[in-house]
């Protein structure tokens, strides 16, 4: 019988926003790689998965999570942690990947995946999806998404501010991921663009240490990395004015 490897969306932080689906994948599975940065601390998804299995199932793996600038140092750690995953499924049947959000938007399971794949070709690959950052502000702070006929654009803003400017130039709610860092110059894309009014933005969802606020009052200092925006368009009309 083939090896199965399946990437579980364990949610913002909130345990419980985890799946009923993803619970049991990870109760099913064998064992859970839970990925961590070199410097060795517990990360949200390890954290999420604590709540659901027991210690001796976890399998922590290195991966280079904050390597943005060194391809080559980044790579290496893919190819480790990918060799280890594959490690695993030599040994047991069934191993699962947890990762914060969901397994296939902006997430490490991807790189993952492809790299098992690779080295065992045999291996069965599935996703458990699971809740979004964008999903969890939304319902923490009552900022709908999306109306009728408008559309959604979600941009990591690791990808440059000039990229967030022009979707916010454009129609429908505009969602940022990863801008804690460049706070600044977020807030002084959505009041060019008129949309700072309505936007929100979040960080920790779920967590201890949890903030929900508006956009007006970023005041430019740096913000958690894994902070979220949610900047809807001017809504008018009244109900059903989307449509």
């Amino acid at each position: 019988m083939s090896s199965r490897l399946v990437g579980v969306g364990m949610g913002p932080g909130d345990p419980e926003l985890v799946t009923v689906k993803g619970v049991g994948a990870l109760r099913a599975a064998e064992v859970v790689v839970v990925p961590v940065m070199d410097t060795g601390e517990r990360g949200r998804a390890e954290a999420t998965v604590a709540h659901y299995v027991a210690p001796e199932k976890i399998v922590r793996v290195v991966f280079a999570l904050n390597e943005r600038t060194d391809r080559a140092r980044r790579e290496a750690a893919w190819d480790a942690a990918g060799a280890r995953v594959a490690a695993l499924l030599t040994e047991h049947r069934s191993v699962a990947f947890a990762t914060i959000g969901d397994p296939n938007v902006y997430s490490t399971f991807t790189y993952l995946a492809q790299t098992v794949a690779e080295l065992v070709p045999d291996a069965v690959i599935e996703t458990v999806p699971g809740i979004t950052a964008m999903q969890d502000l939304a319902a923490r702070s009552g900022a709908v998404l999306t109306e009728g006929t408008e559309p959604l654009t979600l941009v990591p803003v690791t990808a440059g501010v000039a990229a967030l400017k022009e979707a916010l130039a454009g129609p429908g709610t505009v969602v940022a991921y990863k801008f804690g860092r460049q706070a600044a110059e977020v807030a002084e894309a959505l009041r060019e663009t008129g949309r700072i009014d309505d936007a929100v933005w979040g960080s920790a969802l779920g967590l201890a240490e949890e903030s929900v606020r508006p956009a007006a009052e970023l005041d430019g200092a740096p913000l958690p990395y894994l902070s979220t925006l949610i900047a809807p368009p001017r809504r008018e009309g009244g109900r059903g004015g989307k449509l």
